[in-house]
């Protein structure tokens, strides 16, 4: 499929226009990140606590604050989630003195924020003997139901937790009337009402890691991005030249600068999800540039009367429908999930949708002009490619 008849497009007569604009965009965020409060580390690497709660009736974030102000809980982070100010992400930090301690002194910061946000009123409810049916896995839910419909507990409990992580509900059940919609029987919701109650908040997630963990994932997240650069190098050395191998890996890097720039500027969490994001994009676009690198090579020996500059545009325009095609639907298909795939992928996707972007920019406007400034410094007495 070409959509592209017979592209002749002079890429390369703005390469100093990519490089220039590149270059600011790197410059400008190895600012941001080692002069400001440098990259925003997940739980995964500065270790702690991540906890999301939905509450049933609206919490300014202000009045969230304050809350766990006056508990002592100051020092930890809060971000809404969506609209309405009904549910949040918290993430616990124990003060520097403290940073250091052990995964037990994180998980009893999250037990106390989350006591700290439940009201009197489930305090009461829990004292007396009933289960919060906001905040109950399925298996207490099932023994609950057991007692008085032994044959279809599982099933009952099934729908009811089902319901409650619906798009509709999100996360939390409001009313025992909403259940009804979801063909539970009126005697059942009358059951579960004598031995249940609707929590004022649901804990939608929780994770926890400590220091030392969240030290050594950040180390191995390093050390897999610098051999999987390495291992490239290596392997585009061999299969071409050095020179093509160099090149992709500064526009690898290139693309890894601008990634992180842009997580420095949008203030997103690099957890392990945005490394695998990282190093997919470092495969993607590798394989977009040896698209162009291997018809270069080819080039090189049907048009030996070119110039090396004209060869590499002609590369490129010849790969050029292969190119926005394999974007184009990349990126589609990733904006979905960025979209519609949920909090939990949300990262990966955003790390992709830049890493597309960046990618195919960088194939055409980075490893191209590379090659040829390494043509130009070494003035190889041959093809580079024999």
């Amino acid at each position: 499929m070409q959509i592209f008849k017979k592209p002749d497009f002079n890429f390369m007569k703005y390469k100093y226009i990519a490089f220039s604009l590149s270059g600011i965009l790197i410059i400008a965020g190895i600012i941001n990140i080692t002069s400001g409060k440098g990259l925003n580390q997940g739980i995964d690497f500065a270790g702690g606590s991540l906890i999301q709660i939905r509450f049933k009736n609206a919490f300014p974030i202000s009045e969230f604050r304050q809350t766990l102000k006056d508990a002592g809980l100051s020092g930890s982070e809060i971000q809404e989630v969506g609209k309405g100010e009904q549910e949040f992400l918290i993430r616990t930090m124990l003060p520097e003195e403290e940073s250091d301690q052990e995964l037990e002194a994180h998980v009893i910061m999250a037990t106390r924020i989350v006591d700290t946000l439940t009201t009197n009123e489930d305090r009461s409810a829990t004292e007396n003997g009933l289960k919060d049916l906001n905040n109950i896995n399925i298996n207490e839910l099932t023994q609950i139901l057991k007692t008085s419909f032994p044959d279809e507990a599982q099933e009952i409990a099934k729908k009811i937790t089902g319901a409650k992580e619906s798009a509709e509900f999100k996360g939390i059940i409001e009313d025992f009337d909403q259940l009804i919609g979801e063909g539970i029987s009126r005697d059942t919701i009358e059951n579960l009402k004598k031995s249940t109650f609707l929590g004022s908040l649901t804990v939608k997630r929780r994770e926890t890691v400590g220091p030392q963990v969240g030290y050594d994932l950040g180390r191995k997240a390093k050390q897999a991005t610098v051999w999987a650069l390495i291992g490239m190098l290596i392997y585009i050395g061999i299969r071409f030249k050095l020179a093509y191998g160099v090149a992709a890996i500064l526009t690898l890097v290139h693309d890894v600068l601008m990634t992180m720039g842009i997580f420095s500027f949008t203030n997103r969490e690099i957890n392990l999800p945005v490394i695998a994001g990282i190093l997919t994009i470092v495969g993607y676009s590798l394989n977009d540039t040896i698209v162009i690198f291997d018809r270069v090579r080819d080039n090189i020996k049907l048009f030996r009367k070119y110039e090396f500059e004209k060869i590499l545009d002609k590369s490129i325009n010849q790969t050029l429908s292969r190119t926005v095609i394999t974007s184009s639907t990349t990126f589609l298909t990733v904006l979905a999930i960025f979209l519609f795939g949920g909090e939990v992928i949300n990262d990966f996707a955003f790390t992709m949708i830049i890493g597309v972007v960046i990618g195919t920019y960088s194939s055409i406007f980075q490893s191209c002009p590379l090659l040829l400034f390494w043509n130009k410094i070494f003035k190889p007495k041959k093809g580079m490619g024999k």
